[in-house]
């Protein structure tokens, strides 16, 4: 041996104890291992045929044996490869000849031979020091580096691995999986086909490749389908037309991706048949094909006997299957394989054979249907919907024009020619030929039954036995659609019989866990076997091996010509060469995969494979790894040839010597393992660890495969096999979860054997939500006695002596019976967790107390033996809740037993009865874990604990033990035999009602130290019984001592739901309300205030009808103040009332607005009807004022119409005359005496027509009727929206309260907006709560009231009118909105003028009661505030201007208007009716104003009388005044007066007046350079000017709102005489006449 002489010393001590490398070759009892000495431990091995490569601690790399690449050509023992220094090295691996190393960053560097192009360096023969090769993707865009994470080699090939789980290759062979046309392939290049799919390892023989790939989960489906070849960019799916039918084709032939040579073409023929010579998609014909029938050395199982099949081969090329090239075929001489084909003129077998082929597959779907391992359901063929959803599957994949064919073609028909027994399908001639030994039979069972979750293009055997007699029952159509679309169906129709939780349908739970769901691929040369595909055949396209879905693969390895696949379950399969026994086992054929025969208990968990033999890694007995080895013997070839090999895995004797082995690696004829000595124990118990959970997973596995899947199979009732299930779901997660861990240690084991890459640290939760959720399905399956049903039926399955069980419940008893062992056997996983907590307290003690990892694994250590404590108690708790059930009477047993229902105490021992019994009375008390159950003779009662309430009444002397319970609907008293009795009863149903309401289990509440009285306040659900308001309804919310209390929601069952706020068992507080109006079959729907159980306060109730009231509600009806909208017209309601309710009923003040008929009602109500005075206008301008009485006009009344006719007397009915009255027309003339009959319809009149004299022009004037004598008067309307302001301020009437408790009222209002304002801060603005924080802050109360305090409740009430979360504000809102109603839209009649001064005047009154009432220290109207600003600082003193010196002392006069106007009038509904009333004035002004202004500026000055030295002479930004110039004299006082209109009070109407006349006199003081007094005769004409031009359209409405809300303190000041001069000018303007 080449490595003998090679020794070093260690480097440190370290490097003594981990990493050791131990070689020798073959199995004799006289090889001792070599050690190979090196200055770091190494971290990993990679074997050529002759030569190694080692990877150390630190990232350096070695390279040893023959190395004819480098100069000296053998490595007198491990040479370090300076090239890589300056690099980390995290993986290394070995070809033949050449080899690889990945850095830390992803980059690849490869050396050796490339002469094949297996290093991807282009122009080179060999390379002989590690040299950088990139991986270029240019899919993406840019070609952009892929960093890599794992390398396999080859003989002549590269495999990589990239960080996106996607396979890279280059070299030669078609083991690239590239589908070339030419090689070497010099550029790493993607292996398209495995793209999208998340590959987990690779690995190279000498000529073929595999990998390891993840199931596509759900997830994946999501991908766009892929409709087009990447090589050569044409269509994969092909539709063609014929005359009666449609070709779907999915065999498509890439010119790029095949590699055909004649050479192939000759090969083929020998080999494996003839080849298609037409397209894919074309119709196949008996003349143009040949079939194959192999002779009798087919039986080897070489020869594929499904070949012949026309669909198979008419995929062929899709399949990838191609007759490599010359290296790549060679017939086998082992006498493993070699069939020689025969050709046939016919394409179809004949009837005989069709017949036995057919009862071959019918006999294989029996016995799979009897076959426990096979699951519950066997699928036998397809049946008629399955074809059906063939052909929708093959419509989905090509258009719609497919389905009209399907619709054509009368496929249940063609289905009825399938024989139900075997007879000849119809329009079928020829023979199929005979299947090959029972092997290949047995291995597509396997297949069939498996859950096939691959769909790789191309391999159709999985679907031999179940479609043979599907395609030949369809000539027409089916034997020409592509194997995937038939794959498709298959698998469609496999997840639709899916059943059991067994099913492989188990979550990749966790993604942080190495996944179980993988499948096997491979491509290359086959001619071994090494493929696992049944054939010798090689692929150039990788191929999934369906015999190893769902076997749980974790790693594949593959020898130059073999292959093996190690398991979660620690099997190994193997298939390939066996030319020396190197596959373990002696099985045939090797072309498909096969389990090694190791003795019962081996549990292998690495393997490698060599040249011509294998090395496994496996766990023994002890804790110390054990190695086998199987395959070629060394030594001389006389001693070869004698002793051959061995036939199956042989022990090696030394593999104890070698301390613990983490790895093992074969190549060329070498054996290398890699192990540890046992540093502190530390590296001993990681082993431990791996070992017992890797036993722990066969375990489950067993389990499930011998016990649970036979038990799902029996005859249960739905209870039992409904609990049954749900156990079984929950053992297999647990199950697939401890595989998982189990793959993850030991991939620990044989990387860094670090305790930081423990899941089971860093994912504690997930290992005990699953020990706790299966422990809690089995407890409830247990109780209701489970077990037990199952004993009888179990016998059919395991016999009366159940062995099987006994051994494996690891049950000691004797004769145990069926239900005890079936218990012990589903309680064994909670032994593991004992397992758990011994082995982390054993990792633990290897560090120090101190340390993190201490910590943690202490922690988790800690955590597993809690739960372990808790399901024993669990365990026992179920224990004595069936036994209970057991003893309990039969009838009431079924109602009560429910599966998570656990008994904690009862009082059958009379420990406990209830007060006041009946002396034969019987009542016996049982708690539950969920309720507290009331047996009597033959009634129960059930108290859900989480609506439980018990105190212990207190004894005084008394000698009575009583607890109090208390229920939503029921309190009793329970009477305890002794004062322990009731403590005991007392402590058990506090912590029974704790826990239900927590969720917790009585060890958790104990553990995180929560006290055991439940709290009084408590969120629950609870449905009422008893008769009643809320019989039958369920409340879910907060509760308070048995009372629902806060927040929650109630629902009956009729359809009714209150959401909000309770009280005291009552809906009390804010709430939403919804009720089912049956008859209209839609919902009514309230929102607003409730009190005991009542709308009571403000809301809204939308009927179901499209009514919608808003307003004030008491005891559950409309009460108080309220506008309700009538009708559905899209964008206003055909009526509108606002106003005042009683019990329900419009009686009071109030508008009503009727729009379709376009009136409006102003007036008094009594129950629903108009009753007492009122007013109607309408929308012709029609005006009525009178009495009302039942609803109509009736009484004496006025009417006036548009042109001023008026009619005063009496009326019968709406617009009705009847009896004494005056008509007077517009002009004057009237007539007197008896009317009668309908306004505007023709009047019959008895009485005197007069005409006043011409000239009396007096009398005309008195005769004007007075409006506003006959409706109701300003103080008497909206009297409710005022009650209801002084109800929030806590005053029966108005001004009767205490201004204090009216301030505390405020303060709770504002404070309960912020809360709701926290809680949903969607429903309110930014504005809203800044100006709530404002008004927390009242204004100072003590003290006379000065100018700054005056302010400061002035600017208090402008921000409490402008929010209406304050009553004031709220009070404000309803004013402008009742106003808004009363006199804007239909109302907007100029007659209503003087009521709506009136009714703002009136609104000024009462709101300034109210304020005074807030601040008792503000004077009265008209009342003087002291000013203690200086003399010459005061503006604003009214009075007159000419002797400022004589004015007295300074100070402020309160008025209403001017505190309050501001607020009221932010919004100008007033606006509308002062330009209706001055019409006909503005009218005559403004045509007045637009003659005069055509004048120029010096003309209109001369024509008005302005004297000539007020005239500007020049004007800024001009030379000077000429003739012709217009709009430039006094333009700033003409701008000034034109912001009249954009102003709302008189206050600021009146300041912009007294602005204009500032800016007046300051023109004329520019002009005569010095001090002026005007005089009215000089003022007035220029003041005239600046009006005329300030061109003001409606001044007559400006100047009658003035007039009408003047603050009366300024009417004879300064700002009075300025408004009076106004006022004269446009009564000038009317009047001027131009001459």
């Amino acid at each position: 041996m080449f490595l003998n002489n090679f020794f070093l010393s260690s480097g440190d001590d370290n490097g003594g104890e981990r990493g050791l490398v131990h070689t020798w070759k073959g199995y004799s009892c006289s090889v001792t291992p070599d050690r190979l000495l090196l200055p770091r431990p190494v971290l990993q091995v990679a074997l050529g045929t002759q030569h190694g490569v080692l990877l150390v601690e630190g990232g350096q790399v070695y390279s040893f044996g023959e190395l004819p690449w480098k100069q000296n050509q053998v490595s007198a023992g491990p040479s370090l490869e300076t090239s890589l220094c300056g690099q980390r090295v995290v993986a290394v691996a070995a070809g033949s000849f050449h080899c690889g190393a990945v850095t830390e960053d992803g980059g690849i560097h490869m050396w050796g031979d490339n002469g094949a192009g297996q290093c991807g360096l282009l122009g080179l023969n060999t390379v002989s020091n590690p040299t950088p090769v990139a991986l270029l993707d240019s899919d993406t865009g840019p070609s952009q580096s892929v960093p890599v994470i794992e390398l396999a080699c080859g003989e002549q090939h590269t495999l990589a691995l990239s960080v996106h789980q996607e396979v890279w290759a280059w070299g030669s062979g078609c083991q690239l999986g590239l589908g070339a046309t030419t090689y070497p392939v010099w550029k790493p290049q993607k292996v398209e086909q495995l793209v999208g799919r998340c590959v987990l390892q690779v690995a190279c023989g000498a000529s073929h490749s595999l990998a390891l790939v993840r199931c596509l989960g759900p997830q994946d489906n999501r991908r766009p389908p892929v409709d087009k070849c990447k090589q050569c960019n044409q269509l994969l799916y092909t539709m063609t037309d014929k005359e009666d039918h449609v070709i779907i084709s999915d065999g498509h032939c890439c010119p790029v991706a095949q590699e055909v040579t004649e050479e192939e073409g000759k090969l083929e023929a020998l080999g494996s048949g003839h080849r298609l010579k037409t397209s894919p998609s074309e119709p196949i014909l008996p003349s143009q094909t040949s079939t194959l029938t192999s002779d009798s050395s087919a039986r080897d199982g070489n020869a594929e006997p499904s070949n012949s099949n026309p669909i198979q081969k008419e995929s062929a090329l899709a399949n990838g299957v191609v007759p490599c090239t010359d290296s790549c075929h060679t017939a086998e001489t082992n006498g493993s394989s070699g069939a020689v084909s025969l050709v046939k003129n016919s394409l179809y077998p004949d009837e005989q054979a069709v017949k036995d082929y057919l009862k071959k597959l019918t006999d294989n779907s029996q016995t799979e249907a009897k076959s426990p391992a096979g699951g519950l359901h066997s699928f036998g063929s397809t049946s008629s919907s399955a074809l059906n959803n063939l052909v929708a599957s093959c419509a989905t994949a090509v258009g719609e024009r497919v389905v009209s064919t399907y619709e054509s073609l009368s496929l249940k028909k063609m289905m009825n020619y399938l024989p139900s027994g075997v007879s000849r399908p119809v329009g079928f001639t020829g023979s199929i030929p005979v299947v090959g030994d029972n092997t290949i039979e047995r291995v597509h069972q396997e297949d069939f039954m498996q859950g096939k979750k691959s769909s790789s293009t191309g391999d159709i055997r999985e679907e031999e036995a179940e479609s043979a007699q599907r395609r030949l029952s369809l000539p027409g159509l089916l034997s020409q659609v592509s194997p995937r679309l038939l794959r498709k169906i298959g698998r469609s129709r496999m997840r639709a019989g899916a059943l059991t939780p067994l099913g492989g349908a188990v979550p990749e739970a966790q993604e942080m866990l190495p996944t179980l769901q993988t499948e096997v691929w491979s491509w290359g040369q086959g001619e071994h076997g090494q493929l696992g595909h049944g054939d010798n055949l090689g692929r150039s396209q990788p191929l999934c091996i369906k015999s190893l879905n769902s076997k749980e693969v974790v790693r594949v390895t593959a020898g130059a010509h073999h292959s093996l696949a190690l398991t979660a379950q620690s099997q190994m399969y193997s298939w390939g060469n066996n030319s020396s026994g190197q596959l373990g086992h002696m099985e045939s054929p090797t072309t498909f995969p096969h389990l090694a025969k190791l003795s019962e208990g081996i549990r292998v968990w690495d393997a490698s494979a060599g040249m011509k033999h294998t090395l496994l890694l496996a766990d023994g007995d002890c804790i110390q790894p054990i190695i086998y080895y199987s395959g070629q013997q060394e030594g001389d070839e006389e001693q070869e040839r004698a002793r051959g090999f061995t036939p199956q895995p042989v022990l090696l004797p030394f593999c104890m010597n070698l301390g613990y082995v983490s790895n093992v690696f074969a190549g060329g004829r070498l054996c290398v393992a890699l192990s540890d000595r046992n540093v502190m124990g530390f590296i001993a118990t990681l082993h431990e660890l791996a070992a017992a959970e890797r036993k722990f997973y066969c375990k489950l596995s067993s389990i499930k495969t011998q016990i649970i899947r036979p038990l799902l199979g029996l005859a249960l009732g739905p209870v039992i096999f409904g609990l049954l299930q749900a156990l079984v779901s929950r053992f297999s997660l647990l199950s697939h979860l401890s595989g998982q861990h189990a793959a993850s240690l030991t991939a620990n084991l044989r990387r860094g054997r670090d305790v930081k890459n423990l899941l089971i640290l860093d994912y504690t939760s997930i290992f005990l939500e699953s020990y706790n959720e299966y422990c809690s399905s089995l407890g409830n399956f247990q109780v209701v006695g489970g077990a037990q049903a199952l004993a009888k039926p179990s016998l059919d399955v395991f016999g009366k002596s159940p062995e099987l069980l006994q051994k494996l419940s690891e049950c000691s008893e004797e004769n145990a019976a069926v239900a005890d062992l079936l218990l012990a056997l589903f309680y064994l996983p909670t032994h593991h967790l004992n397992e758990y907590s011994r082995l982390l307290l054993k990792l633990g003690t290897c560090f120090e107390v101190f340390s993190s990892d201490y910590q943690k694994l202490q922690e988790s250590c800690s955590k597993f033996e809690a739960l372990a404590l808790q399901l024993k108690r669990t365990r026992k708790e179920a224990e004595y809740t069936f036994h209970f059930w057991k003893s309990f009477p039969g009838k009431m047993t079924d109602s009560l037993r429910k599966p998570h229902r656990r008994l904690i105490c009862e009082s059958s021992n009379k420990a406990l009865t209830l007060q006041n019994a009946g002396r034969f009375s019987v009542n016996w008390f049982i708690l539950f874990n969920d309720a507290l159950i009331h047996a009597q003779f033959s009634t129960h009662h059930i108290f859900p604990l989480t609506t439980l309430w018990v105190e212990p009444t207190p004894e005084e002397n008394t000698g009575i033990h009583g607890l109090k319970v208390i229920t939503p609907e029921e309190t009793f008293t329970l009477l305890a035999s002794s004062p322990m009795e009731k403590a005991k009863w007392l402590r058990s149903i506090n912590q029974a009602v704790d826990q239900a309401l927590s969720g917790q289990t009585e060890q958790d509440s104990s553990a995180s130290g929560l006290k055991s009285e439940p709290p009084v306040s408590r969120t629950a659900s609870y449905t009422f019984y008893k008769d009643g308001r809320l019989k039958e309804a369920t409340y879910e919310g907060h509760w308070l001592a048995g009372k629902p209390n806060g927040r929650g929601v109630l629902k009956w069952p009729d359809g009714r739901i209150y959401t909000g706020e309770f009280k005291n068992g009552h809906e009390d507080g804010f709430g939403e309300f919804i009720a089912t109006n049956k008859t209209l079959n839609k919902k009514d729907h309230y929102e607003g205030q409730w009190k005991e159980g009542k709308m009571h306060g403000l809301g809204t109730y939308r009927y179901a009808n499209g009514e919608i009231y808003d307003g004030s509600f008491q005891d559950g009806m409309r009460h108080g103040h309220g506008m309700q909208r009538t009708g559905k017209l899209n964008t206003s309601c055909p009526s509108v009332f606002i106003g005042q309710w009683l019990q329900d009923k419009k009686t009071g003040y109030g508008v009503f607005d009727d729009i379709t008929k376009g009136e409006k009602h102003m007036g008094t109500w009594q129950d629903n009807l108009r009753q007492g005075t009122g007013v109607v206008v309408t929308q012709f301008g029609l005006y009525y004022e009178g009495a009302f009485k039942d609803n109509k006009m009736m009484g004496t009344g006025i009417l006036l119409s548009e042109d001023d006719t008026t009619f005063e007397g009496e009326f019968s009915d709406d617009w009705t005359l009847n009896g004494k009255g005056v008509l007077t027309m517009a002009n004057g003339d009237y007539l007197e005496g008896s009317f009668g009959g309908e306004w505007g319809s023709g009047l019959k009149v008895t009485g005197s027509y007069f005409k006043p004299h011409l000239f009396d022009t007096d009398k005309e004037k008195n005769a004007a009727v007075k409006l506003g004598r006959l409706c109701v008067c300003a103080e008497d309307k909206w009297q409710a929206v005022f009650k209801e302001c002084w109800t929030q301020l806590g005053c029966e009437a108005p001004g009767q309260g205490e201004t204090c408790k009216a301030w505390e009222n405020i303060t709770v209002t504002l404070t309960t907006s912020r809360q709701q304002m926290q809680e949903s801060p969607e429903n309110f603005s930014k504005t809203h709560s800044k100006t709530l924080e404002s008004l927390e802050v009242i204004p100072q109360q003590v003290g006379p009231i000065t100018m700054e305090r005056y302010d400061t409740v002035r600017l208090y009430l402008i921000k409490a009118c402008d929010t209406p979360l304050h009553p004031l504000g709220r009070l404000v809102e309803n004013l402008v909105a009742v106003y808004r109603m009363t006199y804007v839209g239909v109302g907007a009649n100029r007659r209503l003028l003087l009521q709506a001064v009136n009714e703002i005047k009136s609104y000024l009154n009462r709101i300034f009661q109210i304020v005074r009432f807030l601040f008792p220290e503000l004077p009265a109207e008209g009342g003087l505030i002291p000013d203690p600003t200086p003399v010459h600082q005061v503006q604003e003193e009214p009075g007159s201007t000419d002797a400022p010196l004589d004015s007295p002392k300074p100070c402020r006069v309160v008025s209403k208007s001017a505190l309050l106007l501001p607020v009221l009038l932010t919004t100008p509904p007033h606006s509308t009716l002062h330009p209706r009333d001055k019409e006909k004035e503005d009218g005559v002004y403004w045509d007045c104003v637009l003659r005069l202004n055509k004048q120029a500026d010096l003309a209109l000055l001369a024509f008005l009388g302005v004297q000539q030295k007020f005239w500007p002479v020049s004007v800024p930004g001009s030379i000077g005044v000429l003739s012709n110039t217009k709009d430039a004299c006094f333009a700033s006082a003409v701008e000034t007066l034109q912001q009249i209109s954009t102003t709302f009070t008189p206050s600021d109407k009146l300041q912009v007046i007294q602005l204009t006349f500032e800016e007046i006199t300051q023109d004329v003081q520019s002009l005569l350079k010095r001090d002026f007094l005007w005089s009215m005769d000089d003022l007035f004409p220029v003041f005239l000017y600046v009006v005329l031009r300030a061109r003001i359209r409606n001044l007559g409405s400006e100047v009658s709102l003035i007039e009408d809300l003047m603050d009366p303190c300024v009417q004879h000041g300064e700002h009075g005489i300025m408004f009076t001069t106004l006022k004269a000018c446009y009564y000038q303007i009317q009047h001027e006449k131009i001459t």
